[in-house]
């Protein structure tokens, strides 16, 4: 699934900027919008730091919207100013429970944590289940 990135120049923090893709909700979307939101990052100039939690928190979002909302596509915005990177994901769909079979008790969990490892990082993090969909915005600090 290629994307290709192109982006006018911009002045590095220089007010709001955005920048966003859409692609189907299928397990190759994770490191397609992660690449893209990595790719958005350097082209603004952000600090280095930002890149490790940018990449988890992109993989986080996108891998809850394809594997739990059933929706044809995921769709990924970047918006940043001085201080903050929103990451905004949305999907189409409506939830559906992660198929499997039943953990039993001495088993140790794989699944469940992404939301609290996306908190580990924001400052913010939004979750608004809609009757058309998804929409999760969670807020990186970006300030050297």
């Amino acid at each position: 699934m290629p994307i290709t990135l192109h982006l006018p120049p911009e002045p590095a923090l220089a007010g709001r900027r955005t920048a966003g893709c859409v692609t189907v909700a299928t397990a190759a979307s994770v490191p397609a919008l992660r690449w893209f939101a990595r790719g958005v990052a350097a082209h603004w100039g952000l600090p280095n730091g930002i890149d490790g939690a940018l990449a988890l928190v992109v993989s986080e979002l996108v891998g809850n919207a394809v594997r739990h909302s059933g929706g044809p596509d995921v769709a990924l915005l970047l918006s940043a100013d001085v201080s903050t990177l929103a990451v905004e994901v949305r999907d189409n769909g409506r939830w559906r429970p992660r198929l499997g079979r039943p953990r039993h008790e001495d088993e140790p969990a794989t699944g469940g944590r992404g939301l609290d490892l996306v908190d580990a990082y924001a400052t913010r993090c939004t979750v608004h289940a809609l009757p058309g969909g998804t929409h999760v915005v969670a807020e990186l600090s970006i300030r050297a």
